[in-house]
């Protein structure tokens, strides 16, 4: 019976559908867990024990096949530009979980082999190769990039209330994966991984739309039961990779990302050695990381819900400033304001470079483009993350402490920051690229 002017109209109600992205966004971030250092950390004496490899053949693997990841990372990005977020989600957690299912039979497989140490390294790299290119790399950029589109005026806030949840979830993750270890393990909970990924790739191509105007199916009326009429397509706009790679600005803040990168996976790498050093003990090296995870949460959350409304050139200088307070803290970690200094400094600075790793690029250089360009980024952060290991290896070897390498770190921080305070960074692009 059609409706009357006295009768009211039968109201539209829908699932504000980007909450469904802000979810698959979450969780493809836990989920990226098997491909980042504290993931495959976990692992190490296994692997050894397995495949009767030393400690640095397995570390010169992981390295390789980090940097071999990094090189494939900018085409990955241009994947993202042409299929979406929905494909790129899924199709990497399903690769993901059979990479963690190969390498759990990498010491079997080498049996099939001659089973010579030239084999298991090979064996390893190209599991490391599979882990970092897929988790840290493809998952991470691809679940990152799909918020920055479906948000555009509360891009900030919805990232810190992201990183709230990845901040803990990564700071538990270790723990979380030696629980897996005893009940089911090494190689069974890389299967309960897996399985675990699987699922999650799923869920993604069902629920995951690549951006607003693809989310009709849910969108239902209170009666009825139909289906609303689908809003025109966001038009997505900004510059491409070779546009965004002639600007300064680009390289002042991949710079200032991978700065963080090399030195904060060497600090956690080493982290048991570091303390080691100036006599503290394994217990206070693990400690650390709970302070600079609460640290590192609140800065990202209150950080993220102002830089909705202000410039991020502040926030990129607020970033340099705190990782250089938390290098002087390291450098004096054998004193309890050092240990404070560090745990402060890098939680801070950790928080605020969860801020502009999501928002830098898509602020100045747009979506359309944003996985390619992003892609450049990742590529150079996972290549920093690499090398800082190494770096701090050589510098212990070649002086016989990490002071070395940490005042190095310390001017690197110190001309980015000049570079970042000269430097205009006028933030041209962020009202016609918004997306």
């Amino acid at each position: 019976m059609a409706s009357t002017p006295d009768q009211p109209q039968p109201r539209q109600r829908a699932l504000n559908y980007a909450w469904v992205i802000w979810l698959f966004s979450t969780l493809g971030f836990l989920f990226s867990v098997p491909g980042q250092t504290m993931g495959m950390g976990v692992y190490t004496d296994y692997f050894i024990e397995a495949l009767g490899l030393t400690r640095t053949q397995l570390s010169l693997a992981y390295l390789v096949g980090t940097l071999l990841s990094a090189f494939c990372l900018p085409r990955a990005g241009r994947w993202f530009d042409l299929y979406g977020g929905r494909v790129m989600i899924a199709a990497s957690s399903g690769l993901l979980a059979l990479v963690l299912i190969y390498i759990s039979q990498v010491d079997r497989l080498l049996g099939l082999l001659s089973g010579s140490m030239a084999w298991a390294w090979l064996l390893m790299l190209l599991g490391y190769f599979g882990v970092r290119f897929l988790g840290q790399g493809v998952l991470t950029s691809a679940s990152r990039n799909i918020l920055l589109i479906w948000f555009v005026k509360r891009r900030g806030l919805v990232s810190g209330l992201r990183g709230v949840f990845v901040s803990f979830g990564f700071a538990l993750a270790p723990l979380g994966i030696a629980l897996l270890i005893n009940d089911f393990g090494w190689r069974g909970s890389l299967w309960v991984m897996a399985a675990g990924l699987f699922s999650f790739g799923c869920a993604a191509w069902i629920f995951v739309r690549n951006r607003p105007g693809q989310e009709t199916p849910l969108k239902v009326g209170p009666e009825n039961g139909s289906v609303s009429e689908p809003p025109r397509d966001t038009r997505l706009k900004g510059m491409t990779l070779a546009e965004a790679r002639r600007r300064p600005v680009f390289w002042l803040y991949a710079a200032s990302l991978s700065i963080h990168a090399l030195f904060g996976t060497a600090l956690t790498f080493h982290i048991v050695s570091i303390f080691d050093q100036v006599g503290r003990s394994s217990a206070e090296a693990f400690s650390y990381f709970l302070p600079s995870a609460v640290c590192a949460t609140l800065v990202n959350l209150l950080a993220g819900y102002l830089a909705d409304r202000n410039p991020l050139k502040p926030f990129l200088i607020l970033m340099l400033i705190s990782f250089l307070l938390g290098a002087f803290g390291l450098a004096h970690l054998a004193r309890d304001w050092g240990y404070w200094l560090l745990a402060i400094g890098f939680g801070a600075g950790g928080g605020l470079w969860g801020v502009l790793s999501n928002l830098a690029f898509v602020r100045y250089f747009g979506t359309k483009h944003l996985g390619e360009v992003s892609g450049l980024n990742t590529a150079l952060t996972v290549s920093a993350s690499a090398i800082g290991p190494a770096a701090f290896s050589l510098g212990l070897d070649g002086s016989g402490s990490y002071l070395l390498p940490v005042y190095l770190c310390m001017v690197a921080l110190v001309l980015l920051l000049v570079w970042a305070v000269i430097y205009p960074a006028p933030e041209r692009t962020m009202g016609n690229y918004q997306g």
